[in-house]
């Protein structure tokens, strides 16, 4: 009888680490931390548009943001070198992102963080996740829900601008805000 339960038990934990092992690992971090693939993000993302009525184009009456579509220059917020300090000028585009939200109940919005090429990969996607939570956090200040407020990492893996020059870098530290 002993041995016919330890057999049992010894199967049921390699059938759990062969299950356990074979999930996907390669999501992003700080989604998998708020329990969503990238994929799924972004199918909530775009289902939350559609809810909402908006179409390709439309626009945040009274601030000019665009809410769908490619990310436009009025939804990027950009940074000084190594720095995740969200400057003072940047400030109408987190007021927006709050508004939306505000106006919103159900709308998620995205913060993906960005950086120049300069930096280990690893430093690099730590750096772009700090300039989304500074991002994060001024909304959570102005009063945005922070469960509408999700925050991603890409590091230097989507440069902006893919010159190896001042002007490209400083294209390329940035956060989109992405409705």
């Amino acid at each position: 009888m002993y041995k016919r339960v330890l057999q049992v038990l010894v199967l049921v934990v390699a059938g759990s680490l062969v299950y356990g092992c074979s999930k996907n690992t390669k999501e992003d971090a700080s989604s998998t931390e708020q329990g969503l693939s990238p994929e799924e993000l972004a199918a909530q993302t775009q289902g939350t548009a559609e809810s909402q009525g908006l179409e390709g184009g439309a626009v945040n009456e009274g601030t000019g943001t665009d809410l769908t579509g490619a990310v436009g220059s009025d939804r990027i917020i950009y940074f000084d070198y190594d720095s995740s300090e969200v400057r003072e000028e940047f400030r109408p585009i987190i007021e927006a992102a709050v508004s939306h939200v505000a106006a919103n109940p159900g709308a998620v919005v995205s913060l993906e963080g960005h950086t120049d090429e300069r930096g280990s990969r690893e430093y690099n996607l730590a750096l772009g996740e700090r300039r989304a939570q500074a991002v994060q956090r001024q909304m959570v200040l102005l009063g945005a829900a922070g469960t509408q407020i999700r925050t991603m990492s890409y590091g230097e893996e989507r440069p902006r601008d893919p010159g190896h020059d001042e002007a490209a870098y400083a294209q390329n530290r940035r956060v989109e805000v992405a409705y």
